[in-house]
């Protein structure tokens, strides 16, 4: 009996041992703190590096225990208050490590959207840029063809006056007659038929007689008469593009002799064409009509 009292206060002790190491662990494991060293130790809390989630970092405890680092005795409550604050630590990072990841697939995403938004303002900025320098381009060109027009059109307007002659006819009439014989109306349809579609012409009808005074200026201007006759008739040219007058016996220079002067011999008439440069100047612009 004595015995087995003995064996039941082993038994108990052995049992009790665990829980006294846990708890002498807690309690004369740690040495005394002064205040002095209590501020300290506030103050270099309060100045350690502040974690991920704004809180301090979980302290490694060194106090071994009784047991050291591992305590085979040890309960489920006391294994659960030792790892939950890891396991929050834990839970807290997943958390931040999720909102991080959304944070920076939002930024992403606006980065992207501003980047296309950019290229797409830049694309049309660098079409407006070709537009406009295609329309500057058309402007110059337009304006140097202007100022082309200009130059000509004032050398036309300074020389309107300036009339060349480009073609001459000479019509021969027998003595005394007036009438236009079958080779005289030939050179004159030659002469005519052209200018139904020009402007910018004169002709200049000029008679001339054999004989003096002013019998020979009446048949000379009655030949005139007859070839300005047949032109307004025949080929429709105005009135007032023909120049005409009675020449008479009058001396006229020949290019053969040198320009000595010498009188007719015999009744003709020389019909010349005379033309500036209007018509040069109306070809380069058909659109717009010009001054017949």
């Amino acid at each position: 009996m004595k015995n087995r009292a003995i064996v039941a206060l082993f038994v108990a002790l052995i049992l009790a041992l665990p829980a006294f190491a846990q708890t002498g662990s807690t309690s004369q494991g740690q040495p005394a703190v002064s205040p002095t060293q209590a501020t300290d130790q506030t103050s270099s809390t309060s100045s350690a590096t502040v974690g991920a989630t704004g809180k301090q970092p979980l302290q490694a405890e060194t106090h071994e225990g009784f047991w050291g680092r591992v305590n085979p005795f040890a309960r489920k409550k006391y294994v659960q208050r030792q790892t939950q604050p890891i396991r929050d630590r834990v839970n807290e990072l997943d958390e931040l490590t999720a909102a991080n990841t959304k944070m920076i697939k939002d930024v992403d995403s606006r980065a992207q959207q501003g980047i296309q938004l950019a290229s797409a303002k830049a694309n049309e900025a660098d079409q407006h840029a070709i537009d406009a320098g295609n329309k500057a381009q058309m402007a110059q060109q337009t304006a140097t063809q202007a100022n082309t027009r200009l130059t000509s059109v004032e050398q036309v307007v300074s020389n309107i006056d300036q009339y060349k002659a480009t073609n001459q006819t000479e019509i021969r009439f027998r003595p005394g007659q007036s009438v236009l014989s079958k080779n005289a109306k030939a050179a004159l349809d030659d002469m005519a038929t052209p200018l139904k579609s020009q402007r910018g012409y004169i002709i200049e009808v000029q008679g001339f007689s054999s004989g003096r005074g002013q019998a020979a200026i009446a048949t000379s201007q009655k030949m005139a008469d007859s070839v300005v006759r047949y032109l307004v008739l025949n080929h429709d040219i105005p009135v007032y593009r023909i120049y005409v007058v009675g020449m008479g016996n009058a001396p006229v220079a020949n290019a053969e002799e040198q320009g000595k002067a010498k009188r007719t011999s015999g009744g003709r008439v020389e019909v010349s064409l005379l033309k500036n440069d209007l018509e040069q100047l109306a070809s380069t612009t058909p659109d717009q009509g010009q001054p017949k």
